[in-house]
């Protein structure tokens, strides 16, 4: 169930599309079944030829057992002799054996056949065939032996959630180590390699960027830079979200194509409150200028969302990224560690000139605690935390700039007001004019 005859169907039909003979042995799967499963995924099986080696159902109906003799003893011969008329007549270039672990029921003494399989796999060699060959897990020991035959080793494994698919061997050519994850698809199967950001760059000027709050573009001495990872923390229901598309649509109207991935919200609630607080993205949205895009992390792992985000920045342009938020994004790991995903995809994001906004939730409200979930403060360029403020009995939202690495910032902090009319910030919560003002009415 990982995937291992999907991809020797893929395997012969690049030979196919290259004008190759190929040639499929089945060990396993009867060759209706397999025309079939093809058929549905948009394999050619008219240019294919399928070796059908698996028993019969005449075999059992028809009372073809072996009383004196074993089975090894039988039908060893037979097979062989099919297996090298076909290469004969058909001359295939590429080979799929499913599964090659079969053969150990056609020889009764283990050491006999490694010699058979041995003489089996230079035989195909000889003749300048390709070949690839699938293994079954139940033969631990014989597993481990072919592994030390072949060129290469591709591991296709599964759990509950996600598949994936590992190189660990390749003779003679240079590979992506590591686990990569793995769709099957009514069309075969999907690799998303794992996001290497080192060989991704792009040239880019970094010129600072609105946030769409002039309060908070005068704390920030200009705005958020191009090419920078902008992480929003602080406790639930501060204005996390809203800040990040008010950033969004303040780009997109700017010029510059954004996108929000929205792993906690859907979009019709990010729309409804953006209405209701004066930040309309409809036209922006209608005419293509900023996406909002819902993720269900549990039906997506990390890589197939890294390869999602990197066709939105290569292929469309995208300049501005809104990570909403850190949780969410979690979910899709299943164990990894959230930091090596997280800094793999902003530093890639970085490289390209992309212009990145992180939300992190934290679990502290009025007194100030952790200030990123998963530790992934690091990762920061510039790092703005909003936080719960009570003043004169009310509780408040507030504003500070905790981190900017490109230019300096106001440090102060200051109470954030989110209605009608937008996102605005006041002025500095210990500023002394206001202090006075408290005094005068106490």
């Amino acid at each position: 169930g990982t995937g291992k005859t999907i991809l020797g169907l893929h395997f012969l039909q690049a030979g196919i599309d290259a004008g190759e003979a190929t040639l499929l042995i089945s060990l396993s799967e009867a060759e209706e079944g397999l025309r079939a499963n093809a058929a549905r995924m948009g394999f050619d099986l008219d240019a294919m030829d399928i070796l059908d080696l698996t028993p019969s159902s005449e075999f059992f109906a028809g009372g073809q057992g072996y009383d004196i003799f074993s089975p090894a003893e039988v039908e060893r011969e037979p097979i062989t002799e099919q297996i090298v008329a076909a290469i004969e007549q058909i001359r295939p270039r590429r080979i799929y054996v499913d599964a090659i672990t079969q053969l150990r029921y056609l020889t009764a003494d283990e050491l006999e056949f490694r010699r058979h399989l041995f003489s089996f796999l230079r035989y195909l060699t000889e003749q300048e065939v390709t070949v690839l060959a699938s293994s079954d897990y139940g033969f631990e020991d014989l597993d481990s032996y072919l592994q030390f035959m072949c060129d290469g080793i591709i591991e296709l494994r599964r759990d509950d959630a996600h598949r994936t698919v590992t190189v660990h061997k390749l003779r003679g050519s240079g590979f992506e180590a590591g686990q990569h994850a793995l769709q099957i698809a009514a069309d075969g199967l999907h690799v998303f390699p794992r996001l290497i950001p080192e060989v991704h760059w792009r040239e880019f000027i970094p010129d600072p960027m609105p946030t769409g709050v002039p309060e908070l573009d005068e704390v920030l001495h200009g705005g958020l830079e191009r090419g920078t990872v902008t992480i929003v923390t602080g406790p639930v229901g501060t204005g996390k979200t809203t800040l990040g598309v008010s950033f969004a649509r303040a780009a997109a109207l700017q010029g510059a194509r954004s996108v929000v991935y929205l792993f906690e919200e859907t979009v019709d609630s990010v729309l409804y409150r953006s209405r209701a607080i004066g930040i309309p993205l409809d036209e922006l949205i209608s005419d293509g200028r900023l996406t909002l895009v819902p993720i269900e992390a549990l039906r997506m792992s990390a890589d197939e969302f890294a390869s999602e985000l990197r066709t939105k920045v290569e292929r469309e342009g995208i300049e501005v990224v809104v990570l909403d938020g850190v949780t969410g994004y979690c979910l899709s790991l299943r164990g990894d560690t959230p930091v090596v995903h997280l800094h793999a995809l902003t530093r890639y994001l970085r490289n390209m000139g992309a212009t990145t906004l992180v939300v992190s939730e934290t679990d502290w409200l009025t007194e100030v605690g952790q200030v990123t979930s998963s530790s992934i403060s690091y990762l920061a360029d510039n790092l703005i935390m909003l936080r719960y403020l009570e003043r004169a009995g009310n509780i408040r939202k507030g504003l500070n700039v905790l981190k900017k690495r490109v230019s300096s910032f106001d440090p102060s902090l200051h109470e954030m007001v989110i209605d009608r009319d937008g996102i605005r910030l006041e002025s500095p919560v210990f500023d002394l004019k206001d202090l006075s003002g408290e005094f005068d009415s106490i």
